[in-house]
C-alpha cells in the first residue's frame, strides 16, 4: 500500500481534490438553483432531480471542456511552437527524445508501439486524440445542459421554448464557453512566461533553481 501510495501520489491527491470540489459543486450548485426556482415562484426540486437538471450539467460540462480543450492545445502547440527559457517548452535547436520515431525492440515498449502498423499511427497521436474526444464529449454535454437550463427558466415564465439550432448561435451559450476558455489560455500563458523567470525547487514544472533564465527545456 505504501508503494502504491509513492508511486501514485499525484494522480490520487489531484483525484482527492476534483472528488471533494465536485462534491462541493453539487451541494452549493443545489443550494443556488433551488434559491433560483424561488425567486421565480417555483417549487424547489430534490437532490436527484438537480443532477439530472440543465444547471447541473451546463455548469459542471462547461469547466470540463475548457479544461479539455487547454489541454488538448497544449500539447498540440509545443509540437510545432517553442519559448526560449521556459520549462513548458521543447529546446529551441535541439533534439528531443519526444520526436525520435518509436523503438519496437525497446524492452518494455508499450504493446502498441510492439504491434507497430495501424495501431502505432493511432499510439503516436493518442494523447492528443483522446483530449479532443474528451472536449468535444464535454463541449455537447454542455451545450445540452445550458440548452435544457434555458428552457428551464423559459417554461417557468410561459415563454416560448428555444431549439437546439438556435440556441446553437445564442449569445449566453458563447459567453459561458469563452468565459471559460480565456481563462484557460491565460493560465498555460502565465506557467509557459513564468517559468522563464522563475523557480520552484523539486518541481518538474519548473527548471532547476540554478539554470540560467535563458535555459529552455527542463
Amino acid at each position: 500500500m505504501k508503494t502504491f501510495l509513492k508511486n501514485n501520489g499525484l494522480c490520487i491527491f489531484f483525484l482527492i481534490l476534483f472528488i471533494g470540489s465536485f462534491l462541493g459543486q453539487v451541494v452549493f450548485g443545489f443550494e443556488e438553483y433551488n434559491k433560483e426556482l424561488i425567486e421565480d415562484g417555483a417549487n424547489t426540486i430534490n437532490l436527484a432531480n438537480y443532477l439530472t437538471s440543465g444547471h447541473f450539467f451546463q455548469s459542471t460540462f462547461e469547466n470540463w471542456e475548457s479544461e479539455f480543450l487547454q489541454m488538448a492545445l497544449f500539447v498540440v502547440a509545443t509540437i510545432f511552437f517553442k519559448q526560449k527559457g521556459s520549462s513548458e517548452s521543447k529546446k529551441i535547436d535541439e533534439p528531443e527524445p519526444v520526436d525520435r520515431e518509436p523503438d519496437p525492440t525497446k524492452k518494455d515498449a508499450p504493446w502498441p508501439v510492439k504491434k507497430g502498423g495501424f495501431i502505432l499511427k493511432i499510439y503516436k497521436h493518442s494523447l492528443t486524440i483522446v483530449l479532443l474526444l474528451l472536449f468535444l464529449i464535454s463541449f455537447v454535454f454542455h451545450f445540452f445542459g445550458s440548452l435544457k437550463d434555458e428552457n428551464e427558466k423559459l417554461l417557468r415564465t410561459g415563454k416560448p421554448l428555444e431549439t437546439a439550432s438556435a440556441y446553437l448561435t445564442d449569445s449566453r451559450f458563447w459567453f459561458e464557453s469563452f468565459q471559460n476558455w480565456q481563462s484557460e489560455f491565460l493560465s498555460v500563458f502565465a506557467i509557459i512566461m513564468l517559468s522563464i523567470y522563475l523557480r520552484q525547487i523539486g518541481s518538474s514544472q519548473s527548471k532547476p533553481v540554478d539554470a540560467p533564465h535563458m535555459e529552455t527545456g527542463d
